[in-house]
């Protein structure tokens, strides 16, 4: 029996360069950074001052405000993210058998300023003035639920939470529904608005996020030596997954295949890597093996590539130990340079610029990459733009937990 086939044939972004992915591509391309003095906080209190936030957002034109209003930050995110994809997509849930569509997305933290503020509503008011929207604004699946709901999507609908490992795990379960038959159609990818009062707090104290609060554009610098910790970002990165004679048969652009999938756990330390990135290495060899590649059949890797000292190192230490010399020959970027860390998103986000990155031959650069540490010493594209044809790429996502998930995408064949 031949296996279902999955292919991209939308996608969609929120992120701090912009909402379009054209736009935001060809700024990730030019170089720009989306790190700036936060807007959407009240900074004078803590020693970060900077970030990804998103200001001035709305749903304008795509949800009235009585519901935007019944919804967390993330969920709006995921809800405009998703309205493009399907745009872009072309499909139309009119005609549609609404059972075989899905929605499986991913969130590290999921509705956090819905949670402050209704404790802070209940400490100073008590607690009869907490809002009856608490619980459906704050749960991880509301952003999936919320779409389900607003498309009539009766298909395999649940969310999954693995750190910042979290929307690639979910297009890995929504590209396993359309290959085992569950699915025809399953919108997928992640979001995260964790840019709040104690998140930014939460991690300032654990020391994770870089302090060069004198210039934010320049402080995310993966593979850099003088790299000190990941930037606080948010956003949301959807995709249209599509089995492939369902997507030809109503003559949808397709932007590339979905070709394997890879999840593996360091058990290891809650939030410290493997020094050795064997559980990351795993994941790669999985993500390998489900797609029936070979290391030298991968072109490209979009890394995690946090910024972090200890993060990025132990990346570099797995790509080698997976992919041995053709390692030196592999274009690698990490796009959270301009972008910051999103977290939970941070997958679905990056697995649009992957796409991209396929479907334009273009290898997106790592900015800020100034001076390369000598223990990451391969070619992760510093500064600019490389083009190059891209037969298949890996998408990797690595969490606190020790949750490791990688999946690949390439050219349709």
């Amino acid at each position: 029996m031949n296996q279902r086939r999955v292919v991209i044939t939308g996608m969609g972004l929120v992120t701090a360069l912009g909402h379009c992915v054209t736009e935001v591509w060809q700024k990730l391309l030019a170089g720009q950074s989306g790190i700036h003095e936060l807007t959407t906080l009240d900074t004078s209190r803590y020693g970060v001052h900077f970030g990804g936030d998103i200001p001035d957002f709305d749903l304008v034109g795509f949800a009235d405000s009585k519901e935007a209003k019944r919804v967390d930050r993330f969920t709006q995110f995921a809800m405009r993210a998703c309205a493009n994809a399907i745009t872009d997509s072309g499909l139309d849930f009119e005609s549609a058998d609404l059972t075989r569509c899905g929605v499986i997305l991913g969130s590290g933290i999921g509705g956090l300023s819905e949670i402050e503020n209704q404790i802070e509503r209940m400490l100073a008011k008590g607690p009869g003035r907490v809002s009856p929207f608490t619980v459906p604004k704050m749960m991880l699946n509301a952003a999936g639920g919320n779409l389900s709901i607003r498309y009539g999507f009766k298909g395999p609908n649940f969310a999954i939470a693995t750190a910042c490992a979290s929307a690639t795990n979910a297009m890995g379960e929504a590209m396993r529904s359309i290959r085992l038959g569950e699915s025809d159609v399953v919108i997928s990818g992640g979001s995260e608005a964790a840019i709040t009062r104690v998140g930014l707090a939460a991690f300032e104290n654990m020391h994770a996020l870089s302090t060069r609060n004198g210039e934010p554009a320049r402080a995310s610098r993966p593979f850099d030596a003088q790299r000190d910790g990941f930037v606080l970002s948010e956003g949301a990165g959807i995709v249209i997954f599509e089995e492939y004679e369902h997507a030809r048969a109503r003559g949808a652009r397709i932007y590339g295949e979905v070709l394997g999938y890879g999840t593996t756990s360091d058990a290891g330390h809650i939030t410290a890597p493997d020094p050795e990135g064997k559980g990351a290495a795993g994941a790669m060899q999985a993500a390998m093996q489900d797609a029936g590649l070979q290391p030298q059949d991968v072109d490209y890797i979009n890394a995690h590539g946090t910024s972090t000292p200890l993060g990025d190192k132990a990346e570099t230490v797995a790509i080698k130990n997976v992919f041995g010399q053709h390692a030196y020959k592999i274009a690698i970027s990490s796009t959270k340079g301009a972008l910051g860390h999103a977290l939970g998103a941070s997958g679905g986000i990056e697995m649009v610029f992957t796409t991209k990155a396929i479907f334009e031959s273009v290898i997106p650069p790592t900015i800020n990459l100034e001076n390369p540490d000598p223990d990451c010493d391969l070619d992760y594209t510093p500064l600019v733009p490389r083009e190059r044809k891209i037969r298949a790429a890996l998408n990797n996502s690595f969490g606190f937990g020790g949750h490791n998930a990688c999946i690949i995408v390439g050219q349709v064949r």
